[in-house]
């Protein structure tokens, strides 16, 4: 089902949905209230609607093609560049490569996402100068704005690393502000997230007209995620203690058919624990601040695809993202996941494009209907998964094998991993528990959800991203500076002569 948040569709009436400046560290057009003034509900929710605006721009925006999934997806062993050649997108090629350069990289979403910490800090400000809302009302308000701050901070943190931070407005020349070591960064990442997860704040899940909205589930997976990528062992016993929680709610379940899990009817399933809600409209080739559509399935779909039976309702694209033959591989006989994850094209059914291998991302792959209006490529509808519950099943029983944590309530890493590949074969299908089955788990269950490149990092198994694929122009050599992004050269030029002058990250002087 489809629906649009009530808050965006009601406040940002009121705000609107002007441009952001391009300077990154610069407020976004929400603010509109003076430091300090009092905020009555209806500014409080105006701030909000626009902090969670900011995800609906993650595919393109500021002209730049920038979906998080691809994006991390990119330096993974699942998929290759694509597109036309390798020019095509040249900062993507590169990214693909870890060849990226402080001139050539998606530094696109470093404006996006330093626009939505600008955003949540409005709304936060606001909550913090309420006038006659109830108290429960302000601290939900409260824990759905720091979840946004750190959801779009963790991203900045992934990527960058060392990164300037704020929590206030920067109102005095020269708007600027300190650059963070990544462990400073961590530090007020969780900080955001222990706010976000204070006990009776947030409900479990969200129902009827607050769908889509930030829940506590939300919250904990995100810091889950967090505090495994830091590898902060200090905090691994809460950590599992948090996802046995999110499971012994009961109020999450796996969708029963894998490959319809991903259709528009099937949006904000039982599975789904937070998404990013596309709508068929408003985005324009000619703005890359506003609409509500995404731009992924055009991206990652191949191009000339001849529609037809054989094709079902899948439409063509522009050939970005092929999946390796290896990541088809990996699956067994019987696992619906594979075709619920891979498109496999004959030779006659499409056109071949760069590095292609006849097989592409089937999950947020554009269909027929879902893009009827506008700027069509821009704008189709299929909502972006964000934290689905066979994470939370599967994060838990890696924290029991390969983190040496103990059971919470009874629930075992064997059940957990025996409940998702029950679904997977739709009859049980167990194996054992262990290190390499968990990590060969998550890979063939979140083909193109845009953790693969993030678990090889925070495994150590990073020796896997080496590569000599002279056929497929995937040449690559990895080392441990990869991990982060250069820091845009443009945003060094910005600060240089000042005190808060950017270090670029090491290697990439």
């Amino acid at each position: 089902m489809k629906k649009l948040l009530y808050i965006l569709m009601v406040t940002l009436l009121i705000v609107g949905a002007t441009g952001c400046s391009d300077d990154f560290l610069s407020a976004s057009s929400t603010e509109k209230q003076e430091g300090g003034a009092p905020a009555y509900e209806g500014a409080i929710l105006a701030n909000l609607a626009a902090a969670y605006q900011i995800l609906l721009f993650d595919s393109y925006a500021n002209q730049n093609y920038n979906s998080l999934p691809l994006m991390s997806d990119l330096r993974s062993d699942d998929i290759f560049k694509g597109g036309g050649d390798a020019g095509d997108q040249r900062q993507l090629y590169l990214l693909s490569l870890f060849t990226s350069t402080p001139q050539e990289l998606p530094e696109g979403l470093w404006s996006i996402l330093y626009s939505g910490i600008a955003r949540a800090n409005n709304a936060i400000s606001a909550c913090e100068n309420a006038v006659e809302v109830p108290e429960a009302k302000v601290n939900q308000y409260k824990a759905e704005a720091h979840f946004l701050r750190a959801y779009y901070t963790h991203w900045l943190w992934k990527f960058w690393g060392n990164v300037p931070y704020f929590e206030e407005p920067l109102t005095t020349p020269p708007y600027m502000t300190r650059q963070y070591t990544a462990d400073e960064i961590y530090a007020e990442i969780m900080q955001d997230i222990d706010v976000a997860t204070t006990d009776g704040w947030l409900p479990m899940s969200t129902t009827g007209s607050n769908t889509g909205r930030v829940n506590k589930a939300a919250a904990l997976m995100l810091k889950a995620r967090v505090v495994m990528y830091q590898k902060d062992q200090a905090r691994y016993a809460e950590v599992t203690a948090d996802l046995a929680e999110i499971i012994s709610s009961s109020e999450y379940d796996l969708f029963a058919d894998f490959a319809a899990m991903w259709l528009d009817e099937n949006e904000f399933n039982n599975e789904s624990i937070f998404e990013v809600n596309h709508l068929p409209e408003g985005k324009t080739w000619g703005s890359g601040w506003q609409g509500y559509g995404t731009n992924l399935p055009a991206f990652i779909s191949p191009n000339g695809l001849n529609t037809g039976s054989e094709t079902g309702d899948f439409k063509g694209g522009w050939g970005f993202g092929p999946v390796r033959q290896t990541t088809w591989d990996m699956f067994e006989s019987g696992d619906s996941r594979r075709e619920g994850s891979i498109n496999r094209w004959n030779p006659d059914q499409y056109t071949a494009r760069f590095q292609d291998t006849g097989l592409f991302m089937a999950k947020y792959a554009a269909r027929v209907g879902y893009n009827p209006q506008g700027d069509t490529d821009l704008n189709y509808c299929n909502n972006l998964r964000v934290f689905r519950y066979a994470e939370t099943l599967l994060t838990y029983a890696e924290m029991l094998t390969m983190h040496g944590q103990s059971p919470v309530g009874g629930i075992t890493a064997q059940a957990c991993l025996d409940e998702v590949r029950q679904r997977a074969f739709g009859a049980a299908s167990s194996i054992p528990a262990t290190t390499e089955n968990i990590k060969l788990e998550r890979r063939r269950e979140f083909v193109g959800e845009g953790l693969r490149f993030w678990d090889l990092v925070r495994w150590g198994d990073t020796s896997q991203l080496t590569e000599n694929l002279i056929e497929f122009n995937s040449v690559r050599t990895w080392n441990d500076n990869w991990k982060l992004l250069p820091i845009p050269q443009s945003e060094i030029d910005k600060t240089a002569g000042t005190e808060f002058a950017l270090q670029q990250n090491p290697g990439y002087n």
